[in-house]
Protein backbone atom coordinates (compact mmCIF):
# COMPACT_ATOMS: atom_id res chain seq x y z
CA UNK A 1 0.00 0.00 0.00
CA UNK A 2 1.20 3.04 -0.31
CA UNK A 3 0.47 6.69 0.58
CA UNK A 4 -0.39 9.37 -2.05
CA UNK A 5 -0.83 13.03 -1.24
CA UNK A 6 -1.72 16.33 -3.36
CA UNK A 7 1.72 16.57 -4.73
CA UNK A 8 2.26 13.20 -6.37
CA UNK A 9 -1.35 12.27 -7.14
CA UNK A 10 -3.72 14.08 -9.66
CA UNK A 11 -7.03 14.92 -10.03
CA UNK A 12 -6.90 17.10 -7.01
CA UNK A 13 -10.67 16.26 -4.89
CA UNK A 14 -12.69 19.10 -5.04
CA UNK A 15 -15.68 20.34 -2.93
CA UNK A 16 -18.30 17.83 -4.92
CA UNK A 17 -16.19 14.79 -3.40
CA UNK A 18 -18.29 13.55 -0.21
CA UNK A 19 -17.67 11.75 2.38
CA UNK A 20 -19.17 8.40 2.38
CA UNK A 21 -19.57 7.88 5.78
CA UNK A 22 -20.88 11.29 6.58
CA UNK A 23 -21.53 13.58 3.64
CA UNK A 24 -18.80 16.25 4.45
CA UNK A 25 -16.18 17.36 1.90
CA UNK A 26 -13.76 14.52 1.28
CA UNK A 27 -10.15 14.82 1.58
CA UNK A 28 -8.51 11.42 1.45
CA UNK A 29 -9.44 8.57 -1.28
CA UNK A 30 -9.21 5.23 -0.68
CA UNK A 31 -8.18 2.91 -3.64
CA UNK A 32 -9.58 -0.98 -2.94
CA UNK A 33 -7.74 -3.77 -4.32
CA UNK A 34 -10.96 -4.79 -6.05
CA UNK A 35 -11.02 -1.13 -8.65
CA UNK A 36 -13.23 0.64 -6.08
CA UNK A 37 -12.57 3.81 -3.78
CA UNK A 38 -13.72 5.04 -0.69
CA UNK A 39 -13.97 8.71 0.28
CA UNK A 40 -13.80 10.35 3.46
CA UNK A 41 -13.56 13.24 5.42
CA UNK A 42 -10.28 14.03 7.84
CA UNK A 43 -12.54 13.29 10.53
CA UNK A 44 -13.37 9.35 9.65
CA UNK A 45 -10.07 8.83 7.89
CA UNK A 46 -8.34 8.81 10.83
CA UNK A 47 -11.15 6.93 12.57
CA UNK A 48 -10.82 4.27 10.24
CA UNK A 49 -6.99 4.48 8.99
CA UNK A 50 -5.75 0.87 10.98
CA UNK A 51 -8.71 -1.02 8.98
CA UNK A 52 -8.34 0.84 5.66
CA UNK A 53 -4.29 0.69 5.74
CA UNK A 54 -4.88 -3.35 5.60
CA UNK A 55 -7.39 -3.14 2.53
CA UNK A 56 -6.46 -0.40 0.42
CA UNK A 57 -4.03 -0.43 -2.67
CA UNK A 58 -3.35 3.20 -2.54
CA UNK A 59 -4.62 6.30 0.22
CA UNK A 60 -4.48 9.60 -1.40
CA UNK A 61 -4.57 12.04 1.33
CA UNK A 62 -5.51 15.90 1.17
CA UNK A 63 -5.73 16.67 4.71
CA UNK A 64 -2.77 19.49 4.39
CA UNK A 65 -5.16 21.25 2.81
CA UNK A 66 -7.25 21.92 5.54
CA UNK A 67 -4.38 23.46 7.52
CA UNK A 68 -3.82 25.54 4.62
CA UNK A 69 -7.39 27.06 4.11
CA UNK A 70 -6.97 27.73 7.72
CA UNK A 71 -3.45 29.32 7.40
CA UNK A 72 -5.07 31.60 4.46
CA UNK A 73 -8.59 33.00 7.33
CA UNK A 74 -6.04 34.66 9.00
Amino acid sequence: MSTLTADNAAPEMTAADRCDACGAQAYVRVLMAGGGELLFCAHHARKHSEALSSVATHIHDETERLHAETENER
